[in-house]
């Protein structure tokens, strides 16, 4: 008897745990709260804190308040020229009013970020559409991520989300038309530098020119100066010479013998077939003369 006792104020207790936790809900600073009851929303963002609804029939459902990101994949879009770029950008968003989310999108975020991509893909095709490619790369960038973040929050806002921002991360060339620009690059730079070598090819052929043609003027005034100063060395020799033999002629004589027989007797094996009684031995025959 007492073990059923035990067990019904067990039950009781219990129950009445349940019934208390069925009828609470705490609501946190970083949470979005709706009461609903069959399906029916009764209301929505309560203040933090903990609130009380009928237990058992309401049914409280949180949403993530917090600043959430959508990355979506990269996509193609046609610029104004008609060319493709892949384009990789990213959302910062919120839920701000959980009333019109939950009716919106039933309160999931995939669908969320469904429809925030969708509202995101249709403004970037709009804008690039407008532009060319060195625009939405370089100049317009900024714009356009601007006009992105406005609209996008605008269209966002019915779904009671707030966009706090659109960045557009990179924009790229697909791989076929990246590889065709680097090719088209590449001839470009292998065209300079052709040029480049061309013209440093030519001027080295004019430095070199200049150079020998130099070359050429400092050996003729060098050889015409040396034989200006041998001209002068063999007319001094020659004067020396004369005015030498002037002065003793028959030494004169005797020192050019005497230097011819140097010359020609200098080897031992040097063999010689003259006329003894030549003129040449005369100061051999007559050393006193």
């Amino acid at each position: 008897m007492n073990q059923s006792k035990l067990f019904a104020v067990l039950g009781i207790v219990l129950l009445v745990a349940i019934t208390v936790r069925s009828a609470f809900y705490m609501v946190d600073e970083r949470e979005k709260v709706i009461v609903v009851r069959f399906g029916q929303v009764l209301r929505s963002d309560d203040a933090p804190g903990i609130h009380y609804k009928s237990p058992f029939l309401d049914d409280a459902r949180y949403f993530d308040s917090r600043i959430l990101t959508l990355d979506a994949e990269p996509q193609p879009f046609l610029t104004k020229e008609k060319k493709y770029v892949v384009v990789d950008s990213f959302v910062k968003w919120r839920i701000d009013d959980a009333l019109k989310y939950y009716l919106t999108v039933s309160g999931q975020e995939s669908e969320a970020r469904r429809r925030l991509e969708q509202v995101v893909n249709s403004g970037l095709r709009d804008e690039f559409g407008k532009r060319t490619v060195h625009d939405v790369i370089s100049t317009d960038r900024h714009k356009i991520m601007e006009i992105l973040t406005a609209n996008t929050d605008r269209e966002a806002r019915k779904f009671g989300i707030v966009v706090t921002d659109v960045r557009i991360q990179r924009v790229d060339l697909p791989d076929e038309v990246s590889q065709s620009v680097y090719q088209r690059m590449k001839a470009e730079r292998s065209r300079i530098a052709n040029e480049l070598r061309a013209q440093g090819a030519e001027a080295a052929e004019k430095i070199r020119a200049g150079a020998e043609r130099q070359r050429e003027v400092l050996l003729a005034e060098a050889y015409g100066k040396a034989e200006r100063v041998r001209g002068e060395g063999d007319a001094r020799a020659t004067s020396l010479y004369a005015g030498a033999y002037g002065r003793a002629p028959e030494f004169f004589s005797l020192y050019r013998s005497l230097n011819a027989y140097k010359e020609s007797f200098r080897k031992k094996d040097d063999i010689m077939i003259v006329d003894p009684s030549a003129d040449f031995f005369k100061y051999m025959k007559k050393p006193t003369r």
